[in-house]
């Protein structure tokens, strides 16, 4: 089924460019104007001159500068392949978590193959810009993002013990996420990391959109090259994965904000009927969704009332979800909002995102919203589990937009990948 191998990294050489603080980004697609000024001002090789250049020929200037730091010696094809182990130390609401995943070239397959699974609905988007830039670049800037199961922690043991040693790259984010690096060449080790994976199924964490251009960058180049062989690079994606039975992998919530839906009394007296339903503070808010966390539980907002909403045992919400849906899909807290109080009560169907929903992931936010009268009402929700995603994915369906929001994101700069023709794995 799925099948990864170790590469040879493409990597800056620290001695000519200083602090790794300098050069790493965030994500390409979470880069703002603002952002991408001050990277530009943090170094004359930060990794946002490469992933999202501000010049208007930007990909010219992206596969410029490359090919540039490379004939420099700025940036160096080790001689070695290997995996990459990738650990994120961070904090978030009071806790503090390692994240503990790796770095590797995964085969690449269309989704309908059903080796490599997305797991949620996404909005439609251009794919063109990165298209764009994987033409020009022909390399992996930026890693993929997946999970896979490791049930017996084979992995994150051998991932620990590599992480007793020095890491290559260590650089602290502007969030305050630490991120360390270590490099595996050892080929018993690897076989190890291969064996977790072997006739597993693996899911998109983050990054659908992107694994989809991969693989239609990899169509293009095998329609080029026709004596194409599997280990030609471009048949593979750089991809960072994580073992959902990590305690590091956090899953944030995705708080719905309905813009221009009104929530209405005939409303509440239809939720009555199928939620318990709880007249809580708004500082009650956390402690009512964490009591909860293992029921279909809300929290919703419209300036006025504050009700906390559980899910009534034995309700008959069947009538509003389809007979298509697995058990596992029937018990998302997100689907039983969307298809039960949005669509069904409120009749708020084909919400489009930033129009008539938006999606919050702090709390507060989501209240402001509403009290800044720029929404009608919010909805706070619980985090979606890890296992529940890998549990959905793998019965083929997909979860509602935005039902996850892993953090922290992926740092850009630490490695790359080169897929050009003639690159083999």
């Amino acid at each position: 089924m799925v099948e990864m191998r170790p590469f040879k990294g493409i990597q800056y050489d620290k001695d000519k460019v200083g602090e790794m603080e300098k050069i790493i980004t965030q994500p390409y697609d979470k880069i703002d104007d603002e952002m991408r000024e001050k990277y530009y001002e943090n170094s004359e090789y930060n990794f946002c001159r490469l992933i999202l250049p501000k010049e208007e020929n930007r990909y010219e200037k992206a596969a410029e500068r490359l090919e540039n730091w490379m004939r420099e010696k700025i940036l160096e094809k080790e001689e070695k392949p290997g995996i990459y182990v990738y650990y994120q130390d961070f904090e978030v609401l009071g806790r503090k978590y390692t994240r503990k995943g790796f770095i590797s070239a995964l085969k690449l397959h269309p989704f309908e193959e059903k080796i490599v699974l997305p797991h949620e609905e996404t909005h439609k988007g251009p794919k063109i810009d990165r298209l764009n830039m994987l033409r020009s670049t022909e390399k992996n800037l930026e890693a993929g993002f997946l999970l896979y199961s490791d049930p017996d922690k084979i992995t994150i043991d051998l991932f620990d013990d590599i992480a007793e040693d020095e890491p290559i790259y260590e650089a602290t984010d502007e969030y305050g996420v630490r991120s360390r690096v270590w490099k595996i060449e050892d080929e018993g080790q690897i076989k190890r990391v291969k064996k977790v994976l072997n006739g597993e199924q693996v899911v998109i964490a983050d990054g659908h959109h992107r694994y989809e251009t991969a693989v239609n960058f990899r169509d293009e180049l095998r329609a080029k090259n026709p004596d194409w062989k599997e280990n030609d690079a471009f048949n593979w994606r750089m991809t960072y994965m994580v073992p959902v039975e990590d305690p590091g992998l956090v899953v944030l919530p995705g708080h719905r904000v309905l813009l221009k839906h009104e929530l209405k009394e005939e409303h509440i007296d239809e939720i009555k009927e199928y939620f318990e339903t709880y007249q809580i503070e708004l500082s009650d808010v956390e402690g009512f969704l964490k009591e909860n966390k293992d029921t279909i539980s809300f929290v919703l907002y419209d300036g006025k009332r504050t009700h906390g909403l559980k899910l009534r045992e034995g309700s008959d919400i069947d009538k509003f979800l389809s007979e298509d849906y697995s058990q596992d899909y029937k018990e998302l807290d997100v689907v039983v909002l969307r298809d039960v109080i949005f669509e069904g009560i409120m009749g708020a169907k084909d919400l489009d995102i930033d129009v008539t929903i938006a999606y919050e992931r702090w709390a507060d936010d989501a209240i402001d919203r509403v009290d800044e009268d720029k929404a009608e009402v919010t909805f706070l929700v619980n985090s979606t589990k890890p296992e529940q995603v890998l549990k959905v994915a793998k019965n083929g369906e997909r979860m509602p937009e935005k039902s996850t929001d892993f953090y922290p994101k992926v740092n850009s700069g630490f490695v790359m990948m080169d897929i050009e023709p003639g690159e083999k794995l």
